[in-house]
């Protein structure tokens, strides 16, 4: 059982980049159109801008202003799937004969994010990249849960995922858009960020079915933070996760 308290939240899809427009899709969700839409991140220099892909792009721009300046935080990176556009592109290069860029193979390997994040943030502690199953979400929170217990007074987690190129429709059909959420996390008794909400995660087993929901993970508990549903159950194989909200 993990309690933790929500400082804030910060979450980013095509068309979708404030608490109005995530309040409007939480009580009406719908797939959106995807046209390789991308944050400006503008708060970076150009030169740093132009190394970053989108999936990157996504993950600056919702995790950024959850950390203060000279401030340093614990560092989640969570995607099931990672930089599908770019490995796919590597993939064609190979198919093709070609030599690859190091730096373009250098940056599609899972921890790269989060090593742009080190680097561009100017941050010196932990940070980890997780690439889980559909439950990614509750293992970075579980991962989050960890650092807590270690000491940490609040840890940033990133969930981002990028609509993969159409080849691989048949495998992956758990990006309805690409997204990415950005939580500031901490502990409910921490006196560090007394406000935000409080919510507990319980693992038990399941002993029947297991099939997909409607929305990802990370997406249905935005959902539940901007209308007030209490309970969530998120079922994945043999795991049950139950998130509560705390009064």
């Amino acid at each position: 059982m993990m309690d933790f308290r929500i400082e804030q939240l910060r979450a980013w899809a095509p068309g979708l980049d404030t608490h109005e427009a995530w309040q409007t899709w939480a009580h009406h969700p719908t797939r959106l159109p995807d046209n390789n839409e991308q944050p400006s991140c503008d708060f970076l220099p150009a030169m740093q801008r132009r190394r970053l892909s989108r999936l990157a792009r996504m993950t600056m721009h919702v995790a950024w202003p959850l950390c203060g300046d000279n401030e340093q935080l614990p560092f989640v990176f969570a995607s099931r799937h990672g930089e599908t556009p770019r490995t796919f592109a590597l993939l064609g290069e190979v198919a093709d004969g070609q030599p690859l860029s190091p730096t373009q193979f250098g940056l599609s390997v899972h921890n790269a994010i989060a090593g742009q994040w080190s680097i561009l943030r100017e941050q010196r502690g932990e940070s980890v990249a997780i690439a889980g199953e559909a439950d990614t979400f509750e293992h970075a929170m579980l991962e989050a849960a960890t650092l807590l217990g270690d000491g940490a007074t609040s840890v940033l987690v990133v969930i981002a995922e990028e609509r993969p190129p159409p080849a691989y429709d048949g495998w992956i059909d758990d990006v309805p858009f690409s997204y990415a959420v950005a939580l500031r996390v901490g502990g409910i008794e921490s006196d560090a960020a007394p406000v935000g909400e409080r919510w507990q995660l319980h693992l038990e087993p399941n002993r029947g079915t297991s099939t997909a929901g409607a929305w990802p993970h990370a997406l249905d508990f935005v959902r539940a933070l901007h209308t007030g549903d209490s309970t969530l159950e998120h079922v994945w194989k043999t795991r049950r996760w139950i998130w509560q909200r705390i009064p």
